[in-house]
C-alpha cells in the first residue's frame, strides 16, 4: 500500500467543507460566522507551525529539544484546562497545571519506559505524540472535574455548611460533590471507549493505517493509547478535585466559599 500524499489544492477542497458549518450558522442564524472563520484560520496555521516544529525536531532528536518542547506541551495544556468553567478561585492555575503534569507525565512514562520500551526515552516520533494524547485528553478531563466541583459546592452550599455545622468534617461536606466531579471528568474517556472500533476509529489508529501499517499492529498500538489516556483523565481529574478541595475548604473544616468568584 502506496501513502498518497495530499496537495495545497486537496487541503483547500477540505477546507471548504468549513462553508456547510457557516450556511447553517447564517440560516438559523447562530452568529457563529467569525467564530468559525478564526477557529479555521488557528486550525490552518497551528498545525502547519507544529508540522515544521516537529519536523526540526525530528531532524534533531536531542533530549534538550525534546524535553522543553514536552514541558511546553504540558504548561499550554494546564493552562488552558484551568481557563474553562463559569467558576475560579485562587490558586485555580497552579492547581489545573499540577493535575495535568503529574497525571500525564506519569501515565507517558509507563507508556514509554514500561510497555513500548522505547530506547532513547526522548524518541520524538513516539514520546511528543504519545505525550500530546494523553494531554489532550486529560486536559478535558481536569477541566471538567473542576468544573463540576466548583459548580457542586456552589449549588449545594446550604447542605455543606449544615453538615460542618453539625460537627461533620470537611470531608464529609465535600465527597458528595467530589464525586460528582470525577464522575464528569472521566465520564467523556469512557464513553470514547465504549465506542471505540464500532463507531469511530481512533486517529492514532486511523494514521497508522493510511501510512500502510498492518491493522492488527494498529489496533495494539490503540489498545495500549486508549489505556494510557483512561488512566491519565481519571488520575488527573482525582488530583484537580482534591486540589480545589483543599483549596476551599480549611484544616478546620471551614467551607471558604468567598473564595469561589464567577468570572
Amino acid at each position: 500500500m502506496n501513502y498518497q500524499n495530499l496537495s495545497a489544492f486537496d487541503l483547500c477542497i477540505a477546507a471548504s467543507l468549513i462553508l456547510i458549518n457557516g450556511a447553517l450558522s447564517v440560516l438559523l442564524k447562530l452568529d457563529l460566522e467569525r467564530k468559525l472563520l478564526w477557529a479555521s484560520v488557528r486550525t490552518v496555521v497551528q498545525l502547519l507551525a507544529v508540522g515544521y516544529l516537529l519536523g526540526w525536531v525530528f531532524a534533531n532528536a536531542r533530549w534538550y529539544v525534546v524535553l522543553p518542547l514536552m514541558c511546553l506541551m504540558t504548561l499550554i495544556a494546564g493552562v488552558s484546562a484551568a481557563g474553562r468553567g463559569k467558576r475560579t478561585y485562587a490558586g485555580q492555575l497552579v492547581d489545573s497545571v499540577m493535575a495535568v503534569w503529574s497525571s500525564s507525565w506519569l501515565v507517558s512514562a509507563i507508556g514509554l519506559f514500561v510497555i513500548i520500551r522505547i530506547r532513547p526515552w526522548y524518541e520524538p516520533q513516539y514520546a511528543i505524540p504519545i505525550l500530546g494524547m494523553i494531554l489532550g485528553n486529560t486536559l478535558t478531563a481536569v477541566s471538567l472535574g473542576i468544573e463540576r466541583m466548583t459548580s457542586e459546592l456552589t449549588s449545594g452550599r446550604n447542605t455543606i455548611e449544615m453538615i460542618l455545622a453539625l460537627g461533620g468534617t470537611r470531608w464529609e461536606a465535600a465527597q458528595s460533590a467530589a464525586r460528582q466531579a470525577v464522575r464528569a471528568g472521566m465520564m467523556p474517556t469512557l464513553n470514547q471507549m465504549t465506542v471505540v472500533g464500532i463507531v469511530s476509529l481512533p486517529g492514532m489508529m486511523t494514521g497508522q493505517v493510511l501510512a500502510g501499517e498492518n491493522p492488527v499492529d494498529a489496533v495494539r498500538y490503540q489498545i495500549v493509547i486508549m489505556f494510557l489516556i483512561a488512566a491519565g483523565s481519571a488520575l488527573g481529574t482525582v488530583g484537580a478535585v482534591m486540589l480545589t478541595f483543599r483549596r476551599l475548604f480549611s484544616a478546620d473544616h471551614r467551607f471558604m466559599i468567598h473564595k469561589l468568584v464567577a468570572r
